[in-house]
């Protein structure tokens, strides 16, 4: 079954589509083996409409239902576009739109809005599209997020050792298939980003360049080490809620922007190093936007050492297609039926299968996998 997977992470800069080949082999001797042939990715920047238009609304901005109709049509519309080039190729399209507020507090999560209508896609597609994957979690008393932990555990299977997973969007997130954890560690570049748009003009610090010239300020970094959020124990997700541009606007004040962006990024690599020592990983398998940062990927495989860093594309899996690449796997196994949540990891009170359905479609039947292999 070929599944067109459709993302837009936190960092909102654009559509991920990843065009994938599910073939399932029940006949393994370890059990069966989903086997994931990437056939095309491609990223899509949003225009700068729209863009602009997410970027003015997502907290702690107010908006009104005026505007939160205008961005549902505009992103389901951008998406729509992507998802045409792919029309004849696909069978299946899982659409994540693009988180605009996930609503957590004192622990848990009550609800999440993810924007991008998708009966656009399937208007444009003549396919069934699947959407809103998220929201059934959530009322199943999870977190709705991270929601990688089902590609995570199956990629992961049978690899030597600790292993796991670590994504690096604007929030990062890690996977721990022993034990089954998984959740957001804090930000990844969400903060990175906001302080070079707001130091710098630019919409980031490309390849960690400024702040690889800075010197970390040691009362800033030990005051943004104090968030409550970093000492409470998974399941736990967060997002541009907590960590918005906002967030730092006292702190910022008559600081140089490299000095802000290294002390940014060593808090990122802190709390990254902080849970993959609690966890006592020997490998961490990273992926997201956060690896083409050259420099916060050298302080982070100084922090987690001895543990060995390596990237999802020793495994298949190229960095900047792993969002997508989830939401196809999860596409295909809602149209098969089978559940794509482990409630150990958000914390729900059981697995769910996820997501809405829009446009013709006929159910299918397979056995959970018991690994994936991506090639």
């Amino acid at each position: 079954m070929r599944v067109l997977g459709l993302s837009s992470g936190t960092s909102h800069d654009g559509i991920d589509a990843a065009l994938v080949e599910f073939t399932l082999d029940e006949s393994a001797s370890d059990g069966p083996l989903l086997h994931a042939r990437l056939l095309r990715h491609t990223t899509t920047a949003y225009t700068s409409t729209t863009r602009e238009a997410i970027r003015a609304a997502l907290p702690p901005a107010k908006v009104d239902l005026g505007e939160v109709c205008r961005l549902d049509t505009w992103i389901g519309q951008e998406f729509a576009q992507v998802a045409g080039e792919y029309t004849e190729d696909a069978e299946l399209v899982c659409s994540h739109g693009q988180t605009m507020f996930h609503w957590a507090d004192d622990g848990g999560v009550h609800g999440t809005l993810q924007l991008g209508q998708p009966a656009w896609i399937a208007e444009r597609t003549g396919l069934p599209v699947v959407a809103d994957v998220r929201a059934r979690d959530v009322a199943a008393g999870g977190q709705g997020a991270p929601l990688v932990a089902v590609l995570d555990m199956l990629l992961l299977a049978g690899m030597p050792g600790r292993a796991g997973a670590l994504n690096i969007g604007g929030i990062a997130n890690l996977t721990v298939p022993q034990g089954q954890f998984a959740y957001d560690t804090g930000p990844g570049n969400a903060l990175l980003d906001a302080s070079a748009l707001t130091l710098t003009g630019k919409s980031y610090d490309a390849g960690g360049e400024l702040a690889s010239r800075g010197t970390i300020l040691p009362d800033l970094l030990a005051s943004l080490l104090q968030e409550p959020y970093y000492r409470r124990p998974p399941p736990k997700s967060t997002g541009k809620e907590l960590f918005h541009p906002g967030y730092l606007d006292g702190p910022l004040a008559g600081a140089r922007p490299e000095d802000v962006l290294a002390t940014l990024t060593e808090l990122t690599v802190a709390t990254i190093a902080a849970e993959v020592s609690r966890h006592g990983l020997d490998t961490v398998v990273v992926s997201g936007g956060g690896t083409h940062n050259a420099f916060l990927m050298r302080r982070l495989a100084d922090a987690v050492g001895p543990a060995r860093l390596t990237t999802s594309a020793a495994l298949g899996v190229p960095v900047d297609a792993k969002e997508a690449l989830l939401f196809a796997l999860i596409g295909w196994l809602t149209a098969h039926g089978l559940a794509a949540t482990i409630p150990a990891c958000t914390g729900a009170r059981t697995a769910s299968l996820l997501g809405a359905i829009v446009g013709p479609f006929v159910p299918r039947t397979a056995t959970m996998p018991a690994r994936l292999v991506v090639g």
